[in-house]
């Protein structure tokens, strides 16, 4: 928290100077108690005159508090919230490369990511624009950003599983469909535009002209994070059919392992200041994507609350002056 007027703060040392106040009073009566001779009725009354100083107490403690939060009002408060942008374009980008058929997450990896992305679709406010971007031998832009969930829901039912991985030119040419999505948005305080790519992939890259590296390197300069999720075990495997694409992805050839990796994912996310997820289970996909359709299209802006502490401070106030009247005392 932060204060728009913060000297109005020394306004909170009215807090100890009432107390004191309050002692020296309280100390004046106890001397005059003293000087009372009838020790006999000093004695029937002392009890109860200690339950009825410590109800006593009570309108003052609520006075002070009143006092406090009417001081940190008067010094403008302000908070930091996350709030939906208004300008705000997420990209999924989705590998669709022959191990996305693996179905050690079930019902097959890219059958956990299509509803995964769907519930993405639902989580996130509605004003956020989001496109569609898969990746195989190339990238294939399938849904330009749009607030139509419908025509993206359209394109996620088309991907399938084609053959290798261009994971770096997936990246560069989803930075371009977020470069339009957001057109000229301003960059934040830390570089960022509202702009965000949500990668999914399983393995390494086998193809494409950019490295992973070399795409992450034109999100960061382009001020998008990249979000990645790392999906599948190590267990994974495709083929078994006999022929088909190179043995790979389409059915064919011997059984082969594929497995994730983690690393150069993990390495993109850091790059552009996005964060790397891993998912074994059709769950965990899910609930990852869930988490992202309700932050990656936040933004941090400060507000101030000074009306919030005003409100406290009169309801303080209000009880104080109530608790006075019901334990028959006075405020200070």
């Amino acid at each position: 928290m932060t204060f728009g007027s913060p000297w109005f703060l020394l306004l909170l040392l009215l807090v100890p100077a009432t107390a004191v106040a309050a002692w020296w009073l309280e100390r004046r009566r106890a001397r005059y108690t003293v000087a009372f001779t009838n020790l006999d009725v000093l004695a029937s009354v002392a009890g109860a005159g200690r339950r009825r100083r410590l109800v006593a107490l009570l309108p003052l403690v609520l006075f002070l508090l009143a006092v406090a939060t009417a001081s940190a009002a008067v010094a403008r408060p302000r908070v930091a919230l996350s709030e939906p942008s208004s300008q705000a374009t997420v990209v999924l980008l989705v590998d669709v490369s022959g191990s996305m058929r693996a179905t050690d997450v079930k019902p097959s990896r890219l059958g956990a990511a299509q509803e995964a992305m769907n519930l993405f679709a639902e989580k996130i406010p509605k004003s956020v624009k989001i496109g569609l971007v898969s990746f195989s031998i190339g990238p294939e832009v399938l849904v330009m950003p749009t607030t139509d969930r419908g025509q993206l829901e359209e394109g996620i039912d088309l991907l399938t599983p084609e053959s290798s991985t261009a994971l770096g030119d997936g990246i560069g040419e989803a930075v371009q469909v977020v470069k339009e999505g957001v057109g000229n948005a301003t960059r934040d305080k830390s570089g960022k535009i509202p702009g965000t790519i949500v990668l999914l992939s399983d393995g390494a890259q086998t193809s494409g002209t950019l490295t992973p590296l070399q795409g992450a390197d034109l999100a960061r300069e382009a001020g998008i994070r990249v979000f990645t999720v790392v999906l599948g075990t190590n267990h994974g495997t495709v083929g078994g059919g006999g022929g088909g694409f190179f043995g790979f992805g389409f059915g064919g050839g011997p059984r082969r392992n594929v497995r994730p990796d983690p690393v150069t994912l993990a390495a993109i996310a850091k790059e552009t200041g996005g964060q790397t997820f891993r998912a074994k289970t059709a769950n965990k996909v899910e609930t990852v994507y869930k988490h992202l359709g309700q932050s990656v299209a936040q933004r941090t802006v400060r507000r101030e609350v000074s009306s919030w502490f005003a409100a406290a401070a009169a309801a303080f106030l209000l009880a104080s002056i109530a608790a006075a009247r019901v334990a028959g005392g006075r405020l200070p």
